[in-house]
């Protein structure tokens, strides 16, 4: 069976604007991004006067977008802010700014291709209720299917008890939850070329990021959560067989967690955006069949290429493959019961 075009949601795709609107705040030095001139049909974004990255109109432009989605037979994609983009660094009111700006510009390209693209907006979860306020704008007012965080705020792990009544609103309003790494731990111990922090760091942090959400209770909290974490959970694959062997041996873990380690990461999603079929297959085996779905990190420099042929690399069984390639990412937006 393949992934035909129709059938196939890639859930991890980024946008950037095509440009940002002028500073209006009052904090001097805000560190605003801008938008400047480059090569081709590339631009720049600026962030204190520096170079952040250097983009394409793939960032931007619908229509080169559906292009690429034609060529590499993607039905469907998810669209989520350029993770730098959250500003959880901001003033609460500029990160508030900044971010329903964002959620602006993805609800409009949602509108130019409704049958096409599915958007997660932003919050300033560096005030939690202001984070409610913009979500549930998010949801009833935009249309969009959810929000994309980080897996840590200014060094608060999203396990930390402070974000749970910004997932019991997720839960609540229905919103879909995507995790992606930012400013990620670790960066002093890696030797080598700054595009190390995607390939070595992220992983990491999203490992640590996800646990923390089974140590801190939060899921078992809020068992109605929809949550969904990018990179195929990072570590979290190669770390929940010791959570779980230490729930079941040291009375202090089992104490502190109250339930099986295993059966709530089992109620998480992940994309499959690992770039190897036996690590798929492992996170297939984990975490179960219903859960794993694609993600290629579109237009991004990282991004798996292919998409569709890697889930049809994987020889899986055609109700497998099916989940993988749409019925998972549509319970996880909510466009199915699960």
């Amino acid at each position: 069976m393949q992934a035909r075009e129709a059938e196939l949601i890639d859930v991890h795709t980024h946008v950037v604007p095509e440009s940002f609107p002028a500073y209006l705040g009052v904090h001097a030095n805000a560190p605003w991004p801008s938008m400047a001139a480059a090569h081709a049909c590339h631009r720049h974004v600026m962030v204190s006067g520096s170079i952040y990255r250097t983009v394409s109109h793939q960032c931007w432009d619908c229509a080169v977008r559906l292009a690429d989605m034609g060529a590499k037979r993607v039905g469907r994609q998810v669209l989520s802010p350029m993770p730098e983009l959250l500003s959880y660094w901001m003033a609460p009111e500029d990160g508030g700014a900044m971010c329903r700006y964002l959620n602006e510009v993805i609800a409009t390209m949602v509108a130019q291709a409704p049958g096409r693209f599915f958007g997660l907006g932003a919050v300033p979860l560096q005030d939690v209720s202001l984070a409610i306020d913009e979500l549930d704008a998010i949801v009833n007012d935009m249309g969009l299917a959810g929000v994309e965080i980080a897996g840590s705020v200014n060094d608060r792990v999203i396990g930390d008890p402070s974000f749970v009544p910004f997932f019991e609103a997720a839960a609540r309003l229905g919103a879909a939850v995507f995790v992606h790494p930012l400013r990620p731990s670790g960066m002093e111990r890696l030797v080598g070329p700054a595009a190390l922090e995607q390939v070595l760091a992220f992983p990491g942090e999203t490992g640590l990021a996800a646990a923390s959400l089974i140590t801190g209770g939060t899921l078992d909290r809020i068992p109605g959560l929809r949550i969904a974490f990018s990179h195929g959970g990072g570590t979290l694959s190669a770390l929940l067989p010791r959570l779980q062997h230490a729930w079941n041996t040291l009375p202090p873990v089992r104490g502190a967690i109250a339930a099986d380690p295993t059966s709530v990461a089992r109620r998480m999603y992940f994309d499959d955006l690992v770039y190897d079929a036996a690590t798929i297959h492992r996170l297939i085996d984990l975490f179960g069949r219903s859960q794993i779905m694609v993600g290629s990190d579109y237009p991004f420099s990282i991004m798996d290429g292919d998409p569709a042929a890697r889930i049809e690399s994987l020889n899986l069984a055609d109700e497998t493959l099916a989940m993988l390639s749409s019925g998972n990412a549509r319970r996880w937006l909510g466009l199915e019961a699960a």
